[in-house]
């Protein structure tokens, strides 16, 4: 062997030598060896927005996703149904959020191809009020409601709703109606129910998401926050928010007839029995409405909240990310439901949005979930 060869053999050897010598000791000291850095990839980032009747549960979807999964970032802005709906449309989000499912001019709208419906979860849409010395205990029946909101009933000591409310000393008060001023979801169920049980208000106002109320009839609050707060801050008034802010925010809200004659209390388990009793429906159809359901136990302001997406997702890496996102949440993130007062997901309908997931794809190949 050659000087020159040889020095370098005893150099690499004497460098080797050095790296065992100091593994050894690292691992004496119960140490393992530092990896050389990496670059670090950059996390994807999905955007979405929409809803403001899930957002509770969406933040807290989010937050806990995220830390499990550090290379997806989420941001969800809580604008309202209408606005959700736009921005999937113009594909400036990579999903949107509504409780109504698209209509078809919404449908025939989108940009980027075909969308898809997947349910998230079920909530109760609630009759909160402020009406001092009445914490607890008002009954309104569906007529009621509807004439409430129509501008018909006009006090709080209305006959009408003194022969509900035999016990309660209800006051010699105007009555303030309080309804959302953005497009929403939330409106979209409340105006449907009351489509279903008055057919004045169905002839008048209609089921909308963006409805054109009576005029000289109420005020509006942007998102369900903004209605809430706006029935904390004024007396005498009555609106509609999701349970989970009526909770939140330490609302009274009523206990509201069926369609089976019964009083029922906003709960999880009337919740769960309005969309129970209409699963073979959803089967059918998953745009199926589940408001004022003739369970006898069910709560009949009651709607589900929807994700929809593009099938055909144009980033690979993105689509992979938000199938992963959504096969999580309808499985893992369906656990967290009840805490926040929604109603989970029947496993018929978890099976729905398997089959869903499914059909996703990009470049024409199937997105599969991973973990």
């Amino acid at each position: 062997m050659k000087k020159l060869e040889m020095a370098g053999w005893m150099k690499v050897s004497a460098i080797a030598a050095i790296g065992l010598f100091t593994a050894l000791i690292l691992s004496s000291c119960g140490e393992k060896p530092v990896a050389p850095p990496t670059a670090n990839t950059p996390p994807v980032e999905l955007m979405g927005a929409g809803a403001t009747f899930p957002n509770p549960l969406y933040t807290k979807w989010i937050d806990a996703y995220t830390k499990a999964n550090p290379t997806v970032k989420i941001n969800y802005q809580s604008v309202g149904s209408g606005a959700g709906i736009k921005q999937l449309q113009e594909g400036t989000v990579d999903f949107g959020a509504s409780d109504a499912p698209l209509n078809a001019d919404e449908t025939t709208g989108m940009k980027s191809g075909s969308v898809v419906h997947l349910p998230m979860v079920a909530g109760a849409v609630v009759l909160a009020y402020n009406l001092p010395g009445v914490e607890t205990g008002l009954k309104l029946s569906p007529e009621v409601v509807a004439d409430i909101f129509l501008g018909k009933i006009k006090k709080w000591n209305d006959k009408q709703l003194t022969a509900l409310n035999p016990d309660l000393k209800l006051p010699d008060k105007e009555i303030g109606t309080v309804h959302r001023s953005d497009g929403s979801g939330t409106t979209f169920i409340f105006t449907s129910y009351l489509s279903a049980v008055s057919e004045e208000w169905k002839t008048a106002v209609g089921a909308n998401k963006s409805p054109k109320w009576p005029e000289g009839v109420g005020i509006g609050g942007k998102g369900n926050d903004g209605v809430a707060g706006a029935l904390k801050s004024t007396e005498g008034t009555i609106g509609y928010v999701e349970l989970a802010y009526a909770d939140q925010t330490k609302l009274t809200f009523a206990t509201l007839k069926n369609k089976a004659g019964n009083f029922i209390v906003p709960t999880i388990k009337s919740t769960t029995a309005a969309i129970a009793g209409k699963v073979a429906d959803l089967q059918k159809d998953i745009k199926t409405s589940i408001i004022n359901s003739e369970d006898k136990d069910a709560y009949p302001i009651a709607g589900i909240t929807y994700i929809m997406i593009y099938t055909e997702q144009k980033d690979a890496a993105k689509g992979q990310a938000l199938v992963n996102y959504l096969n999580w949440a309808i499985h893992d993130g369906e656990k967290m439901a009840a805490e926040l007062l929604y109603a989970p997901l029947p496993a018929e309908v978890v099976k729905i949005n398997e089959t869903t997931l499914a059909t996703i794809t990009s470049g024409g190949k199937a997105i599969k979930p991973s973990k």
